[in-house]
Order: structure tokens, then C-alpha cells, then sequence
């Protein structure tokens, strides 16, 4: 047989000893014959492509799970790599574009007031979210299925049903929408967000938002930089030693499609309780 032992196989598919041993285990790339005395594994030469192959998609971050389904000829094993590194490749940009907003600006200082918010009659639905960096997802989902329910009492009101909506300063009507969110995002987490409204609505369950004395820090500029603003309500609440409880309440204060995403206004409220004696 014209078998190559496996140091000169590496040498000749440009991986590792240690890498092809790995792949072997995995049983993605299996040497042509082991010796049963020594334990020497030897390849083909004609296994020099699929070899490299596996050196070519690991250099382009493809799991080794999906590079076992590209080599058996999986339909369509490459779409869910490509997705998931555009969805990272977008969160990059995200960071990015707030660390530039902090050199610019420096650690975030925000002014923060005391409120005192009503109570609120408001239906609520609910995603659940995969951990900090899904918060964005989950958080647009419910939006959605809120937004399409506002859009048809909306339609209704017209015929004289009740609507759901509120008139803003420019007299143009829009969805009153809260978003509710636990202190703790870095496990799974449930993500709700409230329509407020006293009519009811599909999919949604009703609930009184409890009002009381909030703390408030007003963010201008895109949703996914509202953790930067957040931090400013975070630490004054700390060095006054309010204990923070959840739910933390964001209250979108502008229609995001009318609005550019530099000038969006949202409101952070943390709900402060007795300080501890």
C-alpha cells in the first residue's frame, strides 16, 4: 500500500500530529491503517484533500460538527455558520459604535431624578431570551407581536371600537410601549413588554404595572447603547444605596419609524424601595 505515516501526512495536509489524532477521534478524517502492534497510523495520499478541506473551513471558524456535514455533502450545512457570524459580526459593530460613543463622551453621567409614576393598566407579552447578548431579539419580538395587536385596534377604533394608542406632541398616534426587564441578564431570562391599554388584546395578558417612586435617566440615541445610559442610573442608585429591584423599566417615548435612531428618547426607571436601616 502507498501509505504515508502520520508525520509526513501533516506535514503534506499542513495540520498537526496532535489535530489530525483529533479528527480522527472525531471520526471525520480516519487513517487508511493502523498498525495493531505499534499503534502508527498511516494515511493515503488521496486523503490529502479532505484533509485539507478541514484545515480550510476551521480557518473560517466552522464548528467541527458542521465540517462533518459539509464533507458528507449536507445541503445548506454552511447557511446557519454564515447567519451566526453575521448576527456576531453585527454585535461587534454594536460595541464598537458605544465604545466610540465613550470616547467621545467619556463614562456616561446622565442626570437622574426621582419620579413618581401611576399605576398603569397595560397588556403584556413575553420572550424568552438566551442571555444578555438575545436581549435585543427577545426584546424586538415582543415589540412586534404588540405592535401588529396596537395596528389592529387601531383599525377597530375607526369603526368605533376602543383605541389602544396615545396621542404624542406631534398629534400623531403611536403604541405606548414599556419594556421590562430583570436586573439580572447574563443567564436566560424572560423579557416582557407592556402595551399600555385597558382594552384587550390577542396574546397578550393583562396586568396592573404597579406605579410608586421611580429613579429616572432620560437615554438619546439608538437602543442597543441604552446599556451605557443604564449604567449612569446603576451607579447613582448604588452610591445612595437604593437596592435595586426589577423589574428595570424602559419607556419608549418615541416611534423608532419616524424617529432616527440617534434621537430616540427613551426613559430608564429603576423602582426605589426604603433604604435599608
Amino acid at each position: 500500500m502507498d501509505l504515508l505515516p502520520i508525520g509526513q501526512f501533516a506535514r503534506l495536509s499542513r495540520l498537526s500530529v496532535k489535530q489530525l489524532r483529533h479528527y480522527a477521534e472525531l471520526g471525520l478524517l480516519t487513517p487508511a491503517h493502523v498498525d495493531e502492534d505499534s499503534g502508527y497510523r498511516y494515511y493515503h495520499p488521496s486523503q490529502a484533500r479532505q484533509a485539507l478541506s478541514i484545515g480550510l473551513l476551521r480557518s473560517l471558524d466552522v464548528p467541527l460538527a458542521v465540517i462533518g456535514q459539509v464533507l458528507s455533502g449536507t445541503a445548506g450545512a454552511l447557511g446557519h455558520v454564515r447567519d451566526d457570524l453575521e448576527a456576531e459580526l453585527q454585535r461587534r459593530r454594536r460595541t464598537l459604535a458605544s465604545l466610540e460613543r465613550l470616547m467621545r463622551e467619556g463614562l456616561p453621567a446622565a442626570r437622574v431624578v426621582e419620579v413618581e409614576v401611576p399605576s398603569l393598566l397595560v397588556a403584556v407579552t413575553a420572550e424568552q431570551a438566551a442571555g444578555d447578548l438575545d436581549i435585543g431579539r427577545a426584546t424586538s419580538a415582543c415589540v412586534a407581536r404588540l405592535v401588529a395587536a396596537w395596528a389592529t385596534g387601531v383599525t377597530g377604533a375607526q369603526e368605533g371600537t376602543q383605541d389602544p394608542g396615545r396621542t404624542g406632541e406631534a398629534g400623531e398616534r403611536g403604541p405606548e410601549l414599556i419594556g421590562l426587564f430583570p436586573v439580572e441578564l447574563a443567564e436566560p431570562c424572560t423579557v416582557e413588554v407592556a402595551l399600555v391599554t385597558g382594552a384587550p388584546v390577542a396574546g397578550a395578558i393583562p396586568r396592573v404595572l404597579q406605579g410608586g417612586r421611580f429613579a429616572q435617566v432620560t437615554h438619546v440615541g439608538p437602543y442597543d447603547q441604552i446599556a451605557l445610559t443604564s449604567h449612569a442610573l446603576l451607579s447613582w442608585c448604588a452610591e445612595r444605596g437604593h437596592p435595586v429591584s426589577g423589574p428595570i423599566r424602559e419607556v419608549y417615548a418615541s416611534d423608532p419609524g419616524r424617529t432616527p435612531p440617534d434621537q430616540l428618547i427613551t426613559h430608564i426607571q429603576i423602582p426605589l424601595e426604603e433604604r435599608p436601616c
